[in-house]
Order: C-alpha cells, then structure tokens, then sequence
C-alpha cells in the first residue's frame, strides 16, 4: 500500500479494531455523537455488512491499525479512504480518553475512530499500488518466509548429523546446496560409505557436476577425520531415515526458491519501475534486493514526500533523542524490517563495488562504528539516492552523481589552479566519469570548493 498526506474537513468517520475472527467497528459524525457501534464476522456475509454499512452511513476516513490485508483491500474497493496508523501511534492516545488503565477490542475502536476524526490530518491517507507491485510484493515476501523455513530446516539436519555423523558437515559450502544435498542422499549415514574411495567419489561429483576445487581425495580425508558416534542398529537406521527426511524435504524447497526466483526475475524486468532499481546494482544476482525495494517501497510516489521519509520508513535514519544539553541518536527500531534489510543489502553491496560507498563505509568505520552501523550510513545516503531516481523514475546514472564523480575525479595541479585529468579519472572510474563531468569538477575547483580525492581506496 502507498500512502499520501491529505488534509480535508471531516464527516462522518469510523474506528475498525480488527481481527482474525471478527471486527469491532465505531462509526461516529464530525461532532463526535455516536451513528453505529457493532461487531461484524470476519466471513463473506460479515465484510460485505461492513462496508455497506460504512457507505450508507457516508463514513469518509476508516482508521485501522494495519496496512494491507483482506480487510484493508475489501475497504478500498469500497471506495473508503483508510487511514492506517501504527499501533504505537493508537497505544499512545488511550491515555488521552481513560484513566483507569483499562482496555478492550470497542475502546480501540472509539480510539480510533476518535484519532480519524479529529487527528486525520497527522496521518497518511492508504493508496493502492498497481498489481504489478503487489504481486512481485507477495512474490519478494513468499520467498522471504521460504528461505527462512529452509535455513531452520538446515539447522535442523545440522543438529541430526552431529549427534552420530558430522563428517558431511565439512565437506560442502552449504549444507542445502544441491551438492551437499545429494551427497546426503547417497550417503545417509557412515554404513552407507563403506567402500566409497577417491574414484567412487570423482565418479559421484562428475555426475552431480560439481564446481568446486577440492580434490575427492582431500574431501574423503575430511570425511574420514569427522568423529563417528556409536549408536545402536535401530537408532542408526532410525536416524538415516530422519536425514533422508530433511534432504527430500530441503530439496523440495529448493526447487520452490528456484521458481520463485524465475518469476521475481521475470516481473521485475517487466515492472515500470524495474529499470530504476536494477540500476542501482552491478551484480546480476541482486535481482531480488531490487524487487524487494519496488514491493516494499511501491509505486505511488506520494508515500514518500521526503528522502528523509524513505531513509526513516527504511530503518536508515537513526531516532533523536534530545533532553536539555544531551543529544543521543538510537537505533530506529519503527520500520519496514523487509525494507531496512533490503537497503544493508544495497549498502554491503555497493561498498565493494562503489569508490563513494566504499569511503563513506571506511570513514564511519574510522569513527567506530560497528559494521551494521556503518553499513546504515552507506544506506541512508543511497536512500537520497534512491528516493530521488525513484521519484523521477529514472536510472542512476554514476555520471550525475555529484559525490561520487568528485569522489573519483584525478586533479592536476597547476598555476591558475586544480584541472581534473579526465584520462586518468575516467581509467579510474571504469569511463563512469563523462567531459561534462569532469568540466562541473573542474569549475568547482576553481570556486574554491572541495575537490575530489585524488587516489581511490582498494
């Protein structure tokens, strides 16, 4: 969902405190009297009495506390404008209406319908984005929930091979790699690698086409130095079942994450705003952190008014805290968490393959910042970044990138001043750097302003 900032007068106005089951629901007048107080079933028949109670009663702002969902999307389609608040945002204003301390599923919904009808000009009004973001969103979140079931599934097995054969653990980078997975496959357990020798093993690798470097003999020898444990027959065949269970089970997944990631790779060329975000990267395989920026951040331009919005939403900008003389920044823990990863990945990104980065990375580092720290100051100048191709809809461009073409521009000494050498720089910079700017570095020499460094890091 996107959102935008509106200010308009009030009419009628309504409080949803959903829930799973059911929806307690508040509709009040711009003075404040009571019009519709009830509970409605989170059913077919429940939602539709819902919304056509809130458009026979003329509701123009429903305040909810969530952003998407079944609810949300029924709303709209209504044609209802929703406001969709924080829960902190509505913990904070029950003070205002009690004193007693007390709470219930009604009281949210006067909270508010109250905060709707008299605070509506604090929020952002929801806007939904095309269908395009929404299903690369579902598809970008549905491989998120994947790879974490797959990465607890790996723990898992890790922890089967550990109580009676780790020796497996050594050989692969991956323990759900393809390779590793079918090696467990083949050999479940130690019996099961009675007879196995360097030439059974080429044969295996050259049939599973592994890439790696390692000689089968070098791998046989970390297998045979692993501990072997000593259990039982019953126990042995019980827990070469259970291994086999894992393998089939993450090679299942596997297979899902590969076709989620065809699909994401597919829709993300194809979004308007594709373009823009795979600009950002230079490594083909970041095709997933760019759909993840598109389905997080959407395409409705007035989500985000302000950079500092985005940098905020996306976890980048840190939380002041003022109290007389003392100043303190913390960690911005209100966020997008899908899109505050999204931007360390970006940030991680880009220190290793953008001389700018790679600076601004180095010099928060030089003044102790820890590396996620650090990682957040890269990220909350490539939010700038973003914000401003995004809302052009345009690529980056490293060639308009003011910071980083005086990051990179090769000055020259002489009598009436610093002259960029452009042969040098654009050697440097990889022909990322163009005459025009080069000539914009050489005329802010002469103005006197700060010039580009002259060497480059790494």
């Amino acid at each position: 969902m996107s959102l935008s900032w509106e200010v308009v007068q009030m009419g009628n106005c309504a409080g949803v405190d959903w829930a799973s089951e059911k929806h307690d629901v508040l509709i009040e007048d711009a003075a404040g009297s009571e019009l519709l107080a009830f509970t409605f079933a989170h059913d077919e028949q429940g939602l539709r009495s819902l919304c056509r109670a809130l458009v026979r009663l003329e509701v123009e702002l429903v305040a909810i506390e969530r952003p998407d969902g079944l609810l949300v999307e029924r709303l709209l389609d209504a044609g209802l404008r929703v406001l969709a608040l924080h829960p902190n945002q509505v913990a904070a204003a029950r003070d205002r209406f009690r004193a007693s301390g007390g709470k219930s599923d009604r009281f949210d919904a006067f909270v508010l319908c109250e905060l709707a009808r008299t605070d509506h000009h604090r929020f952002r009004v929801l806007e939904p984005d095309s269908d395009q973001t929404k299903a690369l969103r579902a598809l970008t979140r549905a491989r998120e929930d994947l790879v974490g079931t797959r990465t607890a599934l790996a723990n898992q097995l890790r922890a089967e091979l550990e109580r009676f054969w780790p020796g497996p653990l050594y050989l692969f980078t991956k323990l759900h790699s393809p390779i590793s997975l079918a090696f467990l496959q083949r050999y479940p357990s130690p019996v099961d690698t009675r007879g196995l020798g360097p030439a059974r093993l080429q044969a295996f690798l050259t049939r599973e086409r592994y890439s790696g470097r390692q000689d089968p003999s070098q791998l046989l020898a970390k297998l045979r130095r692993a501990p072997e444990g000593r259990v039982g027959k019953l126990e042995l065949a019980t827990r070469r079942q259970l291994v086999l269970s894992f393998v089939r089970t993450l090679t299942s997944l596997n297979a899902q994450i590969n076709e989620l990631d065809r699909q994401i790779r597919t829709q993300v060329r194809e979004h308007p705003d594709g373009r823009v975000f795979l600009s950002l990267f230079k490594h083909r395989d970041s095709v997933i952190t760019a759909a993840t920026l598109i389905g997080e951040i959407g395409d409705c331009r007035a989500r985000y008014p302000t950079r500092d919005a985005l940098a905020a939403d996306a976890g980048q900008a840190a939380v002041a805290i003022e109290s007389g003389k003392r100043k303190t920044a913390r960690f911005r823990w209100g966020c997008n968490k899908r899109l505050r990863s999204a931007f360390c990945t970006l940030a991680d990104t880009a220190r290793h393959t953008n001389p700018w980065a790679q600076d601004l990375y180095a010099s928060a580092r030089a003044r102790g910042h820890d590396h996620r720290r650090a990682l957040r100051t890269v990220g909350r100048a490539w939010s700038r970044i973003v914000w401003r191709c995004w809302q052009d809809a345009m690529p980056y461009d490293p060639a308009l990138h003011r910071a980083l073409q005086q990051h990179i521009t090769v000055s020259i000494p002489t009598p009436s001043g610093p002259r960029p050498d452009v042969p040098a720089t654009q050697r440097m910079a990889g022909n990322a750097v163009t005459d025009t700017a080069a000539r914009r570095a050489e005329r802010e020499a002469l103005d006197g302003e700060p010039t580009a460094a002259t060497t480059l890091r790494g």
